[in-house]
């Protein structure tokens, strides 16, 4: 995939929307987002650490001036789903970042609703989000990706898979602990070095 077409763009939404489309669903009609009941907790529970987030989470000085220093235009695509405790922790920091940039746009797309765009960044063969897709804005040309986590992050999962032969839901909370303590540093960093690649 070199483009992002048109039709991808047209299921999108801001930030703004994504947050306020899973919210208003959760609160009213759950089955709207199309997930099996066992992940309608995982959603729920991502609520409560977006809201925290959007209301926290801060830009690290010397990234925003990066930021604002970026000539080119660009298009930061990103696909998640309301379950994904990642999503939750990463999709944020992302958000605020596009926020210091005028020449960032951001918008979101869910991850099953949009499986040909998925399959066309699978990590190790897997569909892992959140995946930041960074396109230059005028053409819609695909110029870099990241995610579903940073190095660091992947490390903690890594680890804990060799130690314990699974991810069961103490190696999640260790993940999210790690979160946590990270602020958001870990994205910030790999993001911006990504971005200043392209200038």
């Amino acid at each position: 995939m070199t483009n992002i077409d048109s039709k991808t763009l047209g299921n999108s939404y801001t930030y703004a929307e994504f947050r306020s489309y899973v919210t208003n669903a959760l609160a009213n009609n759950p089955a709207e987002l199309n997930l099996s009941e066992e992940y309608i907790p995982y959603a729920e529970l991502n609520e409560t650490r977006l809201k925290r987030l959007d209301k926290t989470m801060k830009v690290e000085e010397d990234v925003k001036q990066k930021l604002q220093q970026l000539k080119g235009e660009y298009l930061w695509l990103v696909i998640s789903e309301s379950w994904c405790g990642d999503a939750a922790q990463i999709v944020p920091v992302l958000n605020k970042m596009a926020e210091e940039c005028n020449n960032i746009e951001l918008k979101l797309v869910f991850r099953d609703q949009n499986l040909e765009l998925m399959d066309a960044f699978l990590t190790n063969g897997g569909r892992a989000i959140p995946k930041l897709i960074i396109a230059k804005k005028d053409t819609k040309e695909i110029i870099g990706h990241w995610g579903p986590r940073p190095v660091l992050a992947q490390k903690v999962v890594t680890d804990y898979k060799e130690a314990h032969g699974v991810v069961d839901e103490n190696g999640k909370t260790e993940l999210q602990m790690w979160y946590i303590k990270d602020k958001g540093h870990e994205v910030q960093k790999e993001v911006i070095a990504l971005m200043t690649s392209f200038e």
